[in-house]
């Protein structure tokens, strides 16, 4: 999480407050103090539960499209709103 590293890099190596830090970031001082006190090496877990985009059902005949359509000239490509109706 590159955020969390610029944070600790910000107040251990540049020296910087915390209210500075939270007008270079806009992150709030309650999340920039929680950051700052967890030990060293360890960064926040975020757990996303894995979903299905709505695409999925339709990805195989997309790239089916795609690729018939590849080998066409680019004018007679099919366009994006073609592909979607």
């Amino acid at each position: 999480m590159g955020m969390y590293s610029k944070v600790r890099r910000l107040f251990y190596r540049e020296r910087l407050s915390i209210s500075e830090i939270q007008r270079r970031t806009s992150l709030s001082r309650n999340t920039i103090k929680k950051w700052l006190k967890e030990a060293e090496g360890t960064e926040p877990k975020y757990a996303r539960p894995p979903t299905v985009s709505k695409i999925a059902p339709f990805a195989s005949l997309i790239q089916l499209a795609l690729q018939t359509d590849s080998h066409r000239p680019k004018k007679e490509r099919r366009t994006a709103l073609m592909l979607f109706k």
